[in-house]
């Protein structure tokens, strides 16, 4: 891969970029987005595509973390339960009809839906339903205290409820109708197009693009990406490694930033055994023998880079609840083998392990567990369908990762995978119930202890084996003038060409 990136760098320099010369934006990602249905792209690409062809009745300010009315003009606590939200007038759909509080009411109420099958479950698991109590009003009551409420609130996109009953999510997935600022459809080769909204309201804290145009270009392959954006055929890509970030530093017309994030990767474990009932993984043992033989530390120097650093905690050390001081499981082959042996699994064992993000960190991984016996096996696959594994209970092992939707506060990690559902592979009852407790109280004293209470037992029995945080290597054209982000959500309607 080096060899391609010096053989690149030699090149002569390409012409200017066909970006700014058409006024388009190429951007470069890995996933291919799931139709443009937000409710149903997965992954933080699908997270993204909320926020450009749609909007929410919140926008969260990323500098300054403070809540902004978007779709809705203001809002108020009815009870403990219940918000009324003002919703905006004036404001249209891409199709030209105007957005109603009926069809903010619709909205919630269908992803609420059992039978919907949203993909991002935790962003609507905490809402009873919602009701329009006039004209422009619409109550959301939640199922008990929510303490998340506006920041879950600010990944709902609002569709339009009669074309959407029209349609169903097939039809949104092919043909979206939103109202942010840009306007989405599907190109050939799996890309996709945003075209400035022409009529995007005026008062919307995003703001008019500057850019006429993004493509989005799905390209799974490094490699590609990095040939792309040194021939001009990307503008912008992200998640580049470290060792071809470092070699692309070298060419002037590319700039590269490294940037931390709320991304933390982790080994998820099957410790309750729903991939097979007699895995050697419900064994606390085990579980500790495989985080004695990983070498945390030099995958996070060698192969992540930057900022990144290693953690032993469930969730990234600066969110609101997080803590460091849980049980430790330093760099120890010969205890990791010790352990398996005690456990009565001296010569090993076999396990199906699957990823989709960081194929190096995951190849380093399993040489380590081969060291100590464990034989893995990997199942490189897309991140949905490493999703769809998990869910069906087909997973005994994933080689991880989670951005907590950019949300400060543990409450988008930890009740994610320990909440006793479908995403839970510990099942544990006191993690449960602490983690229950701390999602439904609005005191930060008791919230705080209940989940440090959750992450000591979660790292005592070691259900996770959590790896290091995720600084991301941004590379893009120096002829793009865009804010990096802190929190993995880059703001393309910010952009612009200098």
């Amino acid at each position: 891969m080096l060899a391609v990136v010096a053989g690149l760098l030699a090149l002569p320099a390409a012409p200017s970029l066909a970006g700014k010369a058409d006024d388009t934006l190429n951007v470069g990602f890995r996933l291919q987005l799931q139709g443009l249905d937000a409710y149903y792209a997965p992954g933080r690409e699908g997270l993204l595509l909320s926020f450009w062809a749609y909007d929410a009745l919140v926008y969260r300010d990323p500098k300054t973390l403070e809540f902004k009315p978007l779709l809705s003009t203001g809002w108020r606590q009815v009870d403990d339960r219940t918000l009324e939200f003002d919703i905006r007038e004036g404001v249209k759909f891409h199709d030209g009809t105007v957005l109603t509080a009926d069809d903010v009411t619709y909205t919630i109420n269908f992803a609420v839906r059992p039978e919907s099958k949203v993909f991002n479950q935790f962003f609507i698991a905490w809402i009873e339903g919602a009701k329009t109590v006039a004209a422009n009003k619409v109550q959301i009551t939640a199922k008990a205290v929510a303490p998340m409420a506006l920041q879950y609130l600010t990944g709902l996109p609002i569709y339009p409820a009669k074309y959407y009953q029209q349609v169903g999510k097939e039809g949104m997935a092919a043909k979206p109708v939103g109202t942010g600022p840009y306007i989405a459809r599907a190109l050939p080769n799996n890309s996709f197009e945003f075209k400035r909204n022409p009529d995007y309201f005026a008062d919307s804290p995003k703001g008019k693009p500057p850019i006429g145009r993004m493509v989005y270009k799905t390209i799974p392959d490094v490699s590609t990406q990095v040939a792309e954006l040194l021939t001009g055929g990307l503008d912008w890509a992200y998640h580049v490694p470290n060792d071809q970030a470092e070699q692309l530093k070298t060419n002037p017309r590319l700039k590269v930033v490294n940037e931390e994030s709320y991304r933390v990767a982790y080994l998820t474990l099957d410790a309750a055994g729903k991939s097979n009932p007699s895995t050697p993984m419900r064994d606390v043992r085990v579980r500790r023998a495989i985080s004695h033989a990983i070498d945390r530390e030099a995958i996070a120097k060698n192969l992540v880079g930057g900022a990144s650093r290693v953690i032993h905690s469930a969730c990234y050390p600066k969110q609101f609840g997080c803590i460091d001081d849980v049980m430790r499981f330093a760099y120890d082959p010969a205890k990791a083998k010790a352990l398996l042996a005690e456990a009565g699994y001296a010569d090993g064992f076999a396990v199906e392990i699957y990823g989709y993000r960081s194929r190096q960190i995951a190849e380093a991984i399993i040489g380590n567990l081969r060291a100590v016996g464990i034989r893995g096996n990997l199942n490189w696959l897309q991140y949905p369908a490493v999703v769809e594994k998990r869910r069906s209970n087909q997973a005994p092992m994933i080689v991880d990762d989670w951005g907590s939707a950019s949300f400060n506060d543990v409450a988008a990690i930890v009740p994610v995978f320990f909440n006793g559902g479908i995403d839970d592979y510990s099942m544990d009852a006191e993690v449960t119930k602490l983690v229950d407790t701390g999602g439904t109280s609005l005191d930060p004293k008791l919230r705080a202890e209940v989940y440090a209470k959750a992450l000591q037992r979660i790292a005592e029995q070691a259900f996770w084996v959590p790896l290091h945080t995720m600084p991301i290597n941004y590379v893009f054209s120096a002829d793009l003038d865009m804010a990096v982000p802190s929190d993995e959500i880059p703001e393309f309607f910010r952009a612009r060409w200098k």
